[in-house]
This record gives C-alpha cells, sequence and structure tokens, in this order.
C-alpha cells in the first residue's frame, strides 16, 4: 500500500460527502437543496434506458433458447469475461473513483480509455452518472437522493418499493436530473470529456460491435461473431448493469457497517465480489474520495489493485487513502446482516 502523504490524506468521519465540483470544499449536508437541474427524467434518458435495460434481458433469453447447447463455446466466456472485466473497472475505477470523488490523478490517455470503457457499460455518459453519484452523497438516504431504498414509505410494501426504486425504478424517474454544473463543472469544464460526452452512441455501438467483431475475426464466422455479440455485449451489459444497481439497492440495506455514517450504507461481500469492490459501501460512505473500498483485511478490491498498478507504473498519481489515525478516528460500530 502507498504511504498516504499529507496532501493526498481523506478527511474521514459521519456525513462525510463528496464535492460538488473540483476545488470546491465540501458543502454542508444541511445546507444542499432537494431541487434539482431539471424537473424530470428526459425523455431521450427515458428511451435509452428502456433500451438499455430491456435489450440485454432479451439477448439473455436469446442465448439460453436459441444458442444453448448449440451455439456457446469457449470464445464467448473468455469474450465475455474480458469485456465484463474492462468495461466493469471503467465504471468502478474511471466514472466512480476517478471522475466522481478524485480518488487519484491520471494521465491524459488513461482518463480517455476509463471513460470510454465506463461508457461502453450502457450507465449512461460520464457527465450524467458523476452528477448523479454526487448528489447521492450529498443527500445519501434523505431526500434528494436520487436513489435511496429508504424512502418509499414503510413496512414490507414500502421496502419493497424502495428496493425497485433503488435497484432500477430510478433509472425512468431521478437519472440525469443533476446533470450540470452545479454538480460538473470539472467535467464541463474539461474538453475532452465533452468530446466523450458527444460521442456516447459511438461507445454504445462499439460495445456490441467489438464481440461480434472479434469473435468473427477468431472463429471465422459471421454465426461466431453473432454468438459472441450476444454473450459478451448483450449478456454482459445486462449483468453487469445488475450488479451494478446492486450497490443502490443491496448495499443500502443488507450487509454489515463498519463506520457510522449518516445514512444506511453497507458492506456486501457478494457485491463487491461482482463489481470489483464497490461493495464494500459502507466503507466507502464513510472515507468517500479513498481510492481503496476494502479497507480491512480479506475485504478485496479488484479495482483498488488496478489503481496501484498504474500508480506503480507511473500513470497514476495522488492516489488517495485514509491514514491509519483516520481510521482509528472514526466510530466504528457492528450491525448485523
Amino acid at each position: 500500500m502507498s504511504v498516504t502523504s499529507p496532501q493526498t490524506a481523506l478527511r474521514p468521519g459521519p456525513g462525510a460527502v463528496a464535492e460538488l465540483a473540483s476545488g470546491a470544499s465540501p458543502p454542508d449536508r444541511s445546507s444542499l437543496g432537494i431541487a434539482t437541474a431539471r424537473e424530470r427524467t428526459s425523455f431521450v434518458s427515458q428511451v435509452v434506458t428502456l433500451v438499455a435495460v430491456l435489450v440485454p434481458p432479451l439477448g439473455l433469453l436469446s442465448a439460453m433458447g436459441a444458442f444453448w447447447g448449440v451455439g456457446f463455446r469457449s470464445l464467448d466466456l473468455l469474450l465475455f469475461a474480458v469485456f465484463y472485466a474492462g468495461c466493469g473497472l471503467g465504471i468502478t475505477v474511471g466514472y466512480h473513483r476517478y471522475f466522481t470523488h478524485k480518488s487519484f490523478q491520471a494521465v491524459w490517455a488513461v482518463k480517455v480509455v476509463l471513460a470510454v470503457l465506463g461508457a461502453m457499460t450502457l450507465q449512461g455518459p460520464v457527465t450524467q452518472w458523476v452528477t448523479d453519484h454526487r448528489k447521492h452523497h450529498a443527500r445519501s438516504d434523505q431526500p434528494g437522493d436520487p436513489h435511496s431504498p429508504h424512502l418509499s414509505g414503510e413496512g414490507l410494501t414500502g421496502t419493497v418499493r424502495g428496493l425497485w426504486h433503488a435497484h432500477i425504478g430510478w433509472l425512468f424517474n431521478t437519472k440525469g436530473m443533476e446533470r450540470g454544473r452545479a454538480y460538473g463543472r470539472d467535467l464541463y469544464d474539461d474538453r475532452t470529456i465533452r468530446v466523450i460526452d458527444r460521442l456516447y452512441l459511438v461507445w454504445v455501438a462499439l460495445s456490441l460491435g467489438l464481440p461480434l467483431l472479434l469473435g468473427f475475426a477468431i472463429a471465422g464466422s459471421w454465426s461466431a461473431g453473432l454468438e459472441a455479440m450476444v454473450w459478451a455485449g448483450l449478456v454482459r451489459i445486462f449483468a453487469f448493469e445488475h450488479a451494478t444497481f446492486a450497490v443502490n439497492s443491496i448495499c443500502h440495506t443488507f450487509g454489515r457497517r463498519a463506520y457510522e455514517v449518516r445514512d444506511e450504507s453497507r458492506n456486501n461481500w457478494v457485491v463487491a465480489a461482482l463489481v470489483f469492490g464497490e461493495g464494500w459501501h459502507n466503507n466507502h460512505h464513510a472515507f468517500p474520495k479513498s481510492a481503496r473500498h476494502g479497507l480491512a483485511r480479506g475485504q478485496l478490491d479488484i479495482s483498488w489493485l488496478v489503481i496501484r498498478l498504474l500508480e506503480r507504473a507511473r500513470l497514476a498519481s495522488a492516489v488517495r487513502l485514509p491514514t491509519p489515525a483516520q481510521l482509528e478516528r472514526t466510530a466504528r460500530i457492528s450491525v448485523p446482516a
């Protein structure tokens, strides 16, 4: 582990929130309004989300029906794993730890690659993803949180409605409502990010087109290419989308809390395994700017290992970690699953 310098040390503690924009001081939680940049999720966003949510399951059904036992080969599994990991790290290392929380600095080429890989998950342009997530930290599990599972009423009905909203319902109601300079000034001031955002549909096409072309190039037939597109494209998108959605729903409802924070964030090892360390969500809310989420022994954090590798290769710098003193000062509690 890198030794944390005073310049990269974090300010931990209950209720820590993300900065609204690079260079700004973290705001007082009580001063943050509930009003959003938009009155509602845009129609275009709803349509794109509908396609992103519905088309991958159709790919899964087609794979189970038409291809199962006939058109599934080791190449499909290999490409599925490669695209799941590569594009997924674009979200966990890129969209989340780099662009949202500024947990480390990266050279220009790494920034571009992370932004493109994140877009290839079909979870939205980087400006949209980041501003939604910064608002989540600012209002976590309180009115104004885009995807809290705890604001939909009491009892079993409220719990079920809340989990549905946090997992997928918010994509049609509150997604992208903060996409603007209030929570994303640093991104909108970055010409590279503006260009990558404008080309978002290109990255979406690439997410499906690359598996198709690789399947054809390696196996030598378009049928093999179509199989690869289903497994490494549609099925992979479906799997990673729901693994990521589980951070919003499962990790604010089920799991253990190692740190006292002003929300219901929890650590869940199953989700952490699926999304490369993002499931150590209570740790993350206690130290939102930490490049490492798996803070305790045995908490595997693949995203952190990737950041550490980038740092060793001198492609990343100013990696931010909590100091041992900060970890000790932060109150620990034990909440059963």
